[in-house]
């Protein structure tokens, strides 16, 4: 009893002290009303039995009661209220020697109603879940999909529409349970000693003919075997180690179509590396983009270089950047082949310096790699191809996820970012303020915009645009209707006209919060759809941890930090980022089924601090990356990211922090939502507890209504009945799997599912550089 006492009068003095901090913060009492009790029990133990048991059982009901006030019967957040107290109530309730059977009694019923009442969400059903099945009928039966046959997958989102949903239907929520590995492949390419945080590997593969093709982190472009998985060739752009790059990542590579289509292209196995190869003048062509910024142009049957295009194969995309600092800008998204055109965007790097390269995205002759048009956000109206000796705008907003294109409107649609510095606006020009943070069309003949639909004013968030604009042809009460789906960080799913930008389902303006640093300002409205993901506020009762010390700690840092609401500025003092930097959805996008007029995505929370810290003091050593402390060259103020962690690296918030959820397009109604992933990954011991787990990655959506998709932070690929939602199929994979899949018809036409696992740097899933493909067991 002695080391009992001891334990709680250690936990009594931190909870006692951190309470009235707290109290001090106008934060909850209970942790000085429980630390107190603790220091009565640990005062009282020794001597008093029966005393130290009955203030513990008080302790342990007032508990039950606060906790089921604040969190209801919700088993996480319950829990973690409890957990401990329970836990610390056994030795009371086992060592209690002949004296101590009174004591017993006392603290028995208490222990046993708290039990219960902890463990009794566990039979039942998950309080944050929608329950409810996704309407089964098919639409629009001819709905386009892409030009290619059924068996292929040519663009990142299978085609430029970026719907990410194949034809394919062989495997069903019937036989998904039959699915077996049928090959594996490794790449070579690892994550090195002097390769930057944030090295991932994010690629999805194309498949053309009998072959795929994908990019690895380190820039290799990798054909293989589509039946086997075989290397065939592997060409290396041989991109050097730079320090200064925010991210060294390929999440694809892109296919200029030979002028015959009946030609398909099957890659032969070569005996010499590719990049050995004499350049050749090709007549199909494969896109590689590096994060040296070059773009390069690859035969598809051989990998040699294509003596065509630009200088022998390579096209320099630093040409005429105001600023050229090494690895301040790079393409790590596939380029957009439409229209006769490959048309690069690239990533420029966050809060690095307010003078950086350009976001420009530019046109090329997809033969030749002539300069068509060049569209920058900075110059917007001004879009014929720059003279050898003038500059693009400096730091321009960028587009550094995947566009999609509608070849029969001539409009190609990319998803804006903001200009460098993200968190401070009075560097940006109007031009800037009008593009930033938005989904842009641009006239794939000019590059001149047709439109453009803003979803954050005047961002001071990085919430930029991140992921690819989906296209479908959407049954409205007007009737049918070129729509435009772009899922938002800040957890809103826009669905617009697509000829026009107008919307389909209504967007409003919400009142915003307000409070900029000097020289800055905030918009006084934000829109928002009327389909949203978007996250109640949060509120002090919000905060977890595994213990009531940590979570007492979290419950401090949030009422420290400033937080009101969605779009809380950042502040020197300090602000909570919700939805975080991570967003609700990001690259990964969303997948829809065009026939059904359904959507499949990935909603997440996490919750993120920025911290605004005035040049004029010592800033220490600053970061390379997006998270922690950058500079802001030239800036008055550095800016520090981080996710929202208690002292033990959990996030403050209580889960779930990652979903699945299905949408019906022909309505805006969710039809159903469940948490995702487990923490398997997560804990020393492995435990598979299906807690809702943040993910980076992306979903494809099968005819057969299977859905594929890794993404979480536990290492599998899982399957989901796209009716209901419910998880049934998952595979464990060797390495982190934040790819997203594609699907394909091999020679011997079976179905075949393949995932790039490879992890990610940033998150801290398995590294590797393996390519995974599944298929029905015969």
């Amino acid at each position: 009893m002695f080391i009992l006492s001891i334990l709680f009068f250690l936990i009594g003095i931190v909870l006692t002290a951190g309470g009235i901090w707290l109290l001090a913060l106008d934060g909850s009492p209970y942790y000085v009303i429980s630390g107190v009790l603790l220091l009565a029990v640990s005062f009282t133990l020794r001597r008093h039995r029966v005393i130290a048991n009955a203030l513990y059982a008080v302790l342990l009901l007032g508990t039950m009661i606060w906790s089921l006030w604040e969190s209801g019967f919700d088993w996480w957040p319950l829990a973690s209220r409890m957990g401990t107290l329970l836990v610390l109530a056994l030795p009371l309730l086992i060592f209690v020697g002949r004296k101590g059977r009174v004591s017993q009694r006392l603290l028995l019923p208490v222990w046993g109603i708290c039990a219960v009442a902890t463990l009794s969400p566990l039979a039942m059903d998950d309080p944050t879940a929608i329950k409810g099945t996704m309407a089964d009928r098919v639409v629009n039966p001819s709905a386009a999909t892409g030009l290619m046959g059924d068996s292929e997958w040519h663009a990142y989102g299978r085609s430029n529409l970026g719907q990410r949903y194949s034809p394919v239907n062989q495997i069903t929520p019937d036989n998904v349970s039959d699915l077996e590995l049928a090959w594996q492949y490794q790449t070579g390419d690892v994550k090195g000693p002097k390769d930057v945080g944030e090295t991932t590997y994010e690629a999805t593969p194309l498949k053309i003919g009998n072959a795929l093709y994908l990019c690895t982190p380190h820039n290799w472009l990798v054909a293989l075997n589509a039946d086997t998985g075989e290397e065939m060739w592997v060409y290396d752009a041989k991109v050097p180690p730079e320090s200064q790059r925010q991210h060294q990542t390929c999440r694809g590579v892109s296919y200029l179509p030979t002028e015959d289509e009946s030609k398909q292209n099957i890659a032969k196995k070569q005996t010499q590396p590719a990049q050995q190869l004499a350049s050749m003048q090709c007549d199909a062509q494969l896109f590689l983009p590096t994060s040296d910024a070059r773009l390069l142009a690859v035969d598809p049957e051989t990998g040699a270089r294509c003596a065509n295009f630009a200088d022998d194969g390579v096209l320099d995309l630093m040409h005429n950047m105001p600023f050229k600092q090494s690895g301040y800008y790079y393409s790590t998204s596939p380029p957009l082949v439409a229209g006769g055109k490959v048309i690069v965007a690239g990533a420029v790097n966050d809060n690095y310096d307010i003078n950086s390269p350009s976001g420009v995205i530019r046109a090329y002759d997809a033969k030749t790699g002539q300069l068509q048009w060049n569209w920058d956000a900075g110059h917007p109206e001004d879009t014929s191809p720059i003279g050898p000796d003038e500059t693009y705008a400096v730091s321009s907003p960028n587009s550094w996820s995947v566009a999609s294109a509608d070849e029969e409107l001539g409009l190609a649609y990319f998803p804006m970012g903001n200009r460098t510095p993200d968190q401070l606006g009075m560097y940006r020009s109007p031009a800037d303020e009008k593009y930033s943070s938005s989904v842009v069309a641009l006239s794939l003949e000019t590059g001149q915009p047709e439109w453009v639909q803003q979803f954050v004013h005047h961002d001071l968030w990085d919430m930029d645009t991140p992921a690819q604009p989906v296209l479908l042809d959407l049954n409205t009460d007007k009737g049918v209707e070129p729509a435009l789906v772009v899922p938002t960080k800040q957890g809103d799913v826009y669905v617009l006209h697509r000829g026009t930008g107008e919307a389909i389902f209504p967007i409003t303006e919400e009142p915003a919060p307000q409070g900029a640093v000097p020289g800055d300002f905030t918009a006084k409205t934000q829109p928002t759809s009327a389909i949203s993901f978007k996250p109640d506020p949060l509120t002090e009762a919000d905060m977890w941890g595994a213990t009531p010390i940590d979570q007492m700690l979290c419950r401090i840092e949030f009422n420290s930090l400033d937080y009101k609401g969605r779009y809380t500025p950042p502040s020197e003092n300090g602000a909570i980022v919700f939805p975080g930097n991570f967003g609700v959805f990001n690259w990964g996008s969303v997948a829809v089924d065009p026939k059904r007029q359904v959507m499949f995505g990935m909603p997440l929370y996490l919750a993120f601090t920025s911290t605004l810290v005035p040049k004029d003091q010592e800033l220490g050593e600053t970061n390379q990356g997006e998270q922690g402390l950058n500079e802001n060259a030239g800036a008055q103020y550095a800016v520090e990211m981080a996710p929202f962690l208690s002292p033990l690296g959990v996030p403050c918030q209580q889960p779930p922090w990652g979903y699945v959820a299905g949408v019906d397009l022909r309505t805006g109604k969710t039809a159903w939502k469940h948490k995702n992933g487990t923490v398997e990954d997560l804990t020393p011991l492995a435990l598979p507890i299906k807690m809702g787990v943040p993910g980076i990655g992306g979903p494809i959506i099968t005819d057969g209504g299977v859905v594929f998709m890794a993404a979480s932070v536990d290492d599998y690929i899982r399957a989901y009945d796209l009716n209901t939602g419910a998880q049934i199929w998952q595979h464990r994979l060797p390495a982190g799997g934040q790819a997203t899949p594609m699907t394909y018809l091999n020679s011997q036409g079976e179905q075949m599912v393949v995932q790039v696992a490879g992890g990610h740097g940033s998150i801290g899933t398995t590294i590797g550089d393996y390519v995974v493909a599944y298929k029905l067991a015969k």
